[in-house]
């Protein structure tokens, strides 16, 4: 999530038709907040308002840069936060849009589009007279009497100049232009080739015993998703964008669960106009040229110089001493499953399709625990209303209201408007929850409206997920891990609400992979604290809250089953590694080889426990910004998990601990060194143990 702004080139480059003044992204919005005017906004508006965009940035950067006076923090820093608004407002509700409710329209928009901002961004960081002015500045910071906020803004600009070239060569510069612009058209050809094929994958099932396990609801959303695909007497099972499949947990047909594994595990690997393996290749081999032209080995040494982790040894070697423990856990709970498999007679070994379905039963079988008890009690908008917004109110004093008045992009969008402890507007959130074939996979936070004192801008975040919809007159029923999705990314939201910058650069989220992710991981820990579970858990016929002794059985499980959960997340993230690791001599030509080899050599059981996303479908890193950044999941974990232990030895969920968090992190942006400001919180440099211990992986627990 980290904010890079926005930068311009020529109109004469872009060769665009100017938009109209009735564009409605022309002028500021006038709905509460500045929120995206969606009733006016159509899908023919985004393109030529970006282009438009681009143009007016353009004359904008090219007074800065042209300005005659010396350069001073206000007509070179300040001016170049100023600028580009209508650029702004467009990619915000565009990049989100694209994302949750594409068309070929936008597809369309997102390919003519993606060189010509890749060109636009160039072309200012490459300008020389420009970064004469921001060097100029870097270079007397230290007399130029700024406050905290106002130096990190230059050092910021400073730094994403030099590491977008500015001080190579012409004939570098002009190599990387080149390299840019295939960047980013290969990380569209990924996106969209994945979109697709995912939909293509979707698992057909003829016989309704076929999906024997499943409840009456999930198998009328089956047979609804079938009727929609014009599959009118089958049933479909959508593919969610991981390799397992929640159907997985359910389906006691081992023919099913194969197919529906086979179909996720080679989504995009068919030999057709969706398969990724071309674009992959393409991608790596263009990210380390870039790299190396930038004076790094790897394209893991330059993306982690901004990280809090430094370095690509330093990730690396964090990473390499989790697999150990990792590897211990899942060979005990291999031998659990395949005890659990040959008490039934079963008759085969454990294959990865059938590790979701025995894990349950392990799971009812060692703690009593079905989950499937567990989901009456968790109705999806009782759990944000009462549960998620709940524990905002007890840590931090928040209040919500909806608003009926905001127009979406999708009627299944719902907003709220969120209020101080004191009364005071504080922003707007949207939630966009349900699945739909035309949205990509995961879950994420996004924002329409940056917070900005130079704006007087207030947040306005959106929350989107793929929960599986319920078959109409049916409640929306979630599973625990869905509850926990729903906390995370309003941690994320926390985070953006929270904002309280003067700059947008540096405002709310716009900080290091490996650090946005510890607010939203931190938040998770609210969805099972007894009094936040007591406000939301309650049977949506009955309104009984959910019994202490389920209560106490989801407690007891909470870290069972990490051989396979931690373990996937793992390998992916020593997957990601591995590519960006790949120096400029190797010669790749096999993307399933490479796999191969990269899984094998971590030690862990991928055999039985696949990574959580196999290298095609890997959108994080290919169609997304965690190129060489998904360690962030395990690094961020490890450091909220060391916060989390703060906030247990000093009371827990407190007002007062809430007002620290939000004081010390939430509300800091990119204001200060991550390491400076997670010390100020803990006291400490962060520590691997807890991470262990949170996942039952401490050899020394017992």
């Amino acid at each position: 999530m980290r904010h890079v702004f926005l930068l311009a080139t020529v109109a004469a480059v872009i060769g665009f038709a100017p938009a109209q003044a009735e564009n409605p992204f022309a002028q500021r919005s006038t709905l509460p907040y500045q929120a995206p005017p969606f009733d006016k906004i159509q899908d023919g508006d985004y393109q030529p308002a970006i282009e438009q965009g681009i143009a007016e940035s353009l004359a904008e950067v090219r007074a800065i840069a042209d300005n005659p006076a010396a350069p001073t923090f206000d007509n070179t820093i300040i001016a170049m936060e100023r600028q580009g608004q209508m650029l702004a407002r467009a990619q915000a509700a565009f990049g989100q849009v694209a994302q949750a409710n594409t068309n070929p329209t936008l597809q369309a928009a997102q390919a003519v589009l993606a060189p010509k901002l890749a060109a636009y961004g160039d072309t200012i960081f490459l300008d020389p007279k420009l970064f004469a002015r921001v060097k100029s500045l870097y270079d007397r910071k230290a007399s130029l009497k700024l406050d905290a906020e106002q130096a990190m803004l230059v050092e910021e600009y400073y730094t994403n100049f030099v590491r977008a070239g500015a001080q190579l060569s012409a004939a570098d510069q002009t190599t990387l232009r080149d390299l840019n612009k295939q960047i980013s058209m290969a990380g569209i050809a990924f996106r969209q080739r994945l979109l697709a094929g995912t939909k293509a994958g979707a698992l057909v099932v003829d016989d309704p015993a076929k999906l024997a396990g499943m409840s009456p609801g999930e198998v009328q959303s089956a047979a609804r998703d079938a009727a929609e695909r014009k599959l009118p007497g089958k049933y479909l099972l959508p593919l969610q964008n991981t390799t397992g499949q929640p159907a997985l947990e359910a389906l006691s047909d081992r023919t099913t669960r194969k197919a529906l594994f086979d179909q996720s595990w080679t989504r995009t690997q068919k030999g057709d106009a969706n398969d990724t393996r071309a674009a992959i290749l393409q991608l790596i081999a263009l990210r380390t040229r870039k790299a190396n032209l930038l004076g790094y080995k790897t394209w893991a040494d330059y993306s982690l110089a901004e990280q809090m982790a430094k370095t690509a040894d330093t990730a690396r070697g964090f990473l390499d001493a989790l697999d150990a423990p990792t590897a211990a856990a899942q060979a005990a709970q291999v031998g659990e499953l395949q005890q659990a498999i040959d008490a039934e007679k079963g008759g085969f070994k454990l294959e990865p399709w059938d590790w979701e379905l025995y894990a349950e039963k392990v799971r009812k079988a060692k703690f009593d625990l079905d989950l499937n008890e567990t989901k009456p009690y968790l109705e999806i908008w009782n759990v944000l209303e009462n549960g998620i917004f709940y524990a905002a109110n007890q840590l931090y004093g928040l209040t919500f209201k909806r608003r009926s008045d905001i127009p979406t992009y999708h009627p299944d969008i719902r907003v709220y408007e969120v209020f101080e402890e004191n009364g005071k507007p504080l922003g707007l959130a949207y939630f966009d929850y349900w699945k739909r074939d035309n949205k990509s996979g995961g879950a994420w936070m996004n924002s329409f409206v940056r917070q900005a004192k130079i704006f007087g801008t207030k947040p306005v975040i959106s929350n989107t997920a793929n929960f599986t919809k319920p078959a109409a007159g049916q409640p929306g029923l979630v599973t625990f891990s869905d509850v926990r999705t729903m906390f995370h990314e309003f941690g994320h939201g926390l985070h953006g609400l929270f904002a309280n910058q003067t700059y947008p650069t540096l405002s709310g989220t716009a900080v290091a992979r490996d650090f946005v992710e510890f607010p939203s991981q931190f938040n998770e820990h609210w969805a099972l604290e007894p009094r936040v579970l007591a406000h939301y858990a309650h049977h949506y016929q009955t309104g009984a809250a959910m019994p202490q002794p389920l209560v106490d059985k989801i407690k007891r499980a909470e870290t069972f089953n990490q051989g396979y959960s931690f373990g996937e997340t793992l390998a992916a993230a020593q997957l990601d590694m591995a590519w960006h690791s790949v120096p400029a001599t190797a010669v790749l030509s096999d993307v399933d080889a490479f796999e191969a080899k990269a899984l094998g050599a971590t030690g862990l059981d991928v055999a039985h426990v696949p990574p959580r996303y196999r290298s095609s479908y890997f959108a994080h890193i290919w169609g997304s910004g965690y190129a060489a950044g998904y360690y962030a999941y395990l690094w961020t974990d490890m450091i909220q998990q060391n916060v989390y232990d703060w906030f247990v030895q000093h009371g827990g969920m407190t007002r007062a601990n809430g007002q620290r968090i939000r004081d010390l992190v939430l509300s800091r942006g990119h204001t200060e060194d991550y390491s400076v400001m997670f010390r100020a919180m803990t006291g400490h440099d962060p520590q691997v143990a807890p991470l262990l211990r949170k996942h039952g992986l401490d050899p020394k627990t017992p």
